[in-house]
């Protein structure tokens, strides 16, 4: 059986309140459907106040999840169609399009902006929350999303260690922390039991919190992404459209070469490289002001040259900087006057322009 009979007989099991068919239902409920490989999204049309928004998407979920071939599945609910033209729904003599189409989520965000790492242990997370502050004390409305469902440390990082959001409505509030809007999966598990899930279910997470979470909007979503190039970046690539991403790396070699490849990652999901941060560029002495480059220096610079990207600014190592995100107190948010704060400064103010060069 084709691909198209298998999505009509899915959507054909699926028997409304009403006595419906969800395919026949009026008015249309299944606005489109688009299949990349092993990956379904599905776009539902019901009104904020229908009770269906509680149950149908886990339904609809479910029976798509029953073809053989798919394996993913996000499910995007809209209160009416979009005005762009959408590709339609599956039918017997309609081929099904087979290139994703990223969503509308955080469409609310003038800038979408991925932080990542080829790399494990270098500061990815300890540069998105301090960037993220250094925005914000520029006087941007920011708000930060933890994509590291693995391992997430936002929460420890804003001092909101095991708090939980608050609903309004069915939708999950973010989290106020200094002044900015945050969320991650740390605030909604135990911290002290490990995430044990496969790609479909990191998959299902992120789009979860992405669809059932109330973001603001404004100026910057910065996302803190995992280490890697894995399911969770394959799944923003495909869930909303990012502005860009600011790749984080210390100087030595063996995690330039990581950085490298987070770069070629987001090149073939046509994501641009904004630039690249060296964080742990040196140690500069309280005492006498000596710089020691503890892990090399300027390898982030050197291969900005290589990969044809900005250079955003070199970080130094300071205690002030792992004290603050070990006790809930990040440095951007009150020791403003070391050489790390300036640092941060200075690639909150690199990014920007590099943004609007662009």
């Amino acid at each position: 059986m084709d691909i198209e009979k298998q999505f009509e007989e899915a959507f054909s099991r699926i028997t409304l309140p009403d006595g419906q068919k969800l395919p026949s239902a009026e008015p249309e409920i299944v606005h489109g459907c688009l299949i990349n490989n092993d990956f379904a999204k599905i776009t539902l049309i019901l009104p904020e106040d229908s009770p269906l928004r509680g149950v149908l998407p886990a339904q609809v979920e479910a029976e798509i999840k029953q073809i053989q071939q798919i394996e993913r599945v996000a499910i995007e609910v809209l209160t009416e169609p979009p005005d762009e033209n959408e590709p339609p729904k599956p039918s017997s003599d309609q081929a099904a399009p087979q290139q994703p189409k990223r969503t509308a989520y955080l469409q609310n965000y003038e800038a979408v902006i991925a932080v990542a790492s080829g790399k494990g242990g270098v500061g990815k997370s300890t540069v998105s929350v301090n960037l993220a502050l250094a925005l914000s004390q520029k006087g941007y409305k920011v708000s930060i999303f933890d994509a590291d469902i693995y391992g997430p440390s936002l929460p420890i990082m804003t001092g909101r260690r095991g708090e939980k959001p608050s609903l309004s409505g069915e939708k999950l509030m973010p989290i106020e922390s200094f002044g900015m809007h945050t969320l991650s999966i740390g605030n909604l598990v135990d911290e002290n039991n490990p995430v044990v899930w496969r790609g479909p279910m990191v998959h299902q997470a992120i789009e979860q919190l992405f669809r059932d979470t109330k973001w603001p909007g404004g100026d910057f979503m910065i996302i803190d992404l995992p280490p890697g190039t894995g399911d969770v970046q394959l799944s923003l690539s495909q869930l909303c459209e990012i502005t860009g991403s600011v790749i984080v790396s210390t100087p030595q070699d063996v995690a330039l070469i990581d950085a490298i490849k987070a770069a070629q990652m987001f090149k073939k999901v046509e994501i641009d490289v904004l630039g690249i941060v060296e964080n742990m560029s040196f140690f500069a002495c309280p005492k006498c002001g000596e710089e020691t480059p503890i892990f090399s220096r300027h390898g982030a610079e050197n291969t900005c040259s290589q990969i044809n990207t900005e250079f955003l600014g070199a970080i130094p190592i300071e205690i002030d900087v792992r004290k603050g995100g070990d006790e809930g107190k990040p440095l951007m948010a009150g020791n403003l006057d070391s050489p790390a704060a300036a640092a941060f400064k200075k690639i909150a103010d690199n990014l920007v322009r590099v943004l609007e060069e662009d």
